[in-house]
């Protein structure tokens, strides 16, 4: 079985333990023929996206990473994706690349997650994290053409150690997950990559787009675009 070498880039600057989780979280989540390598953004890129600002200049970051990385052709990378729903420097449409790097294709989680559910026939819905995440989020799903398919975004408004604290996510979940499902979503899109979904009563169920988008990535030989 011959096993694709992904790199993730993660949006923020983020300390070594934090990366370490998400790593964790990585190796839990890949399916058997996909091995995924995580690596810091670097000190230029946010600590949080906050703001729109934060958000700009955490794209601008992610895509000099992937370019830097991708055009070493002796890394061996397979295929790449930044560790974000956001999908930062991911392309809109068809391409081969979200950067200016030839080499590998950039996928996005939200992209990949998103349209899956769309393909289905679902009506879904998203939670973030904050109000600028939530607003990147819906423009990413209007450049997608997506929109048809979504019931909007709601936000949990928590803080950003919320991320690690899987007990605390999970247990905002429940009144915003209800207001999606009125507006009729069967699913719910947990809208942050590094967060762990644990199994609820909910009024729609909870859809981990990081889980979901890495066994799309082996679907078909995805890997090797």
């Amino acid at each position: 079985m011959k096993v694709a070498r992904a790199l993730a880039v993660t949006p923020i600057h983020l300390p070594d333990e934090e990366i370490r989780r998400r790593q964790d979280r990585y190796d839990r989540l890949a399916p058997p023929d996909l091995e995924i390598v995580l690596r810091d953004v670097g000190p230029e890129a946010p600590p949080a996206l906050d703001t729109d600002a934060a958000v700009r200049t955490s794209e601008r970051a992610v895509r000099s990473a992937l370019d830097t990385a991708l055009t070493d052709g002796a890394a061996g990378w397979d295929l790449a994706f930044p560790d974000c729903v956001l999908d930062p420097a991911v392309p809109d449409g068809a391409g081969p690349c979200g950067t200016t790097a030839p080499g590998p294709a950039v996928h996005g989680l939200l992209k990949l997650s998103a349209g899956f559910l769309a393909a289905r026939g679902e009506r879904f819905g998203a939670v973030v994290r904050n109000e600028a995440i939530g607003a990147e989020f819906t423009r990413r799903l209007a450049a997608y053409g997506l929109v048809a398919y979504s019931a909007g975004v709601e936000v949990l408004d928590l803080p950003f150690d919320a991320i690690a604290d899987t007990a605390a996510w999970n247990a905002a979940l429940g009144q915003a997950v209800t207001r999606l499902a009125e507006r009729g979503a069967t699913a719910v899109l947990n809208g942050c990559s590094a967060v762990d979904v644990e199994p609820a009563d909910l009024a729609a169920r909870i859809v981990d787009p990081t889980a979901l988008a890495l066994r799309l990535l082996t679907v078909e030989g995805a890997p090797t675009a």
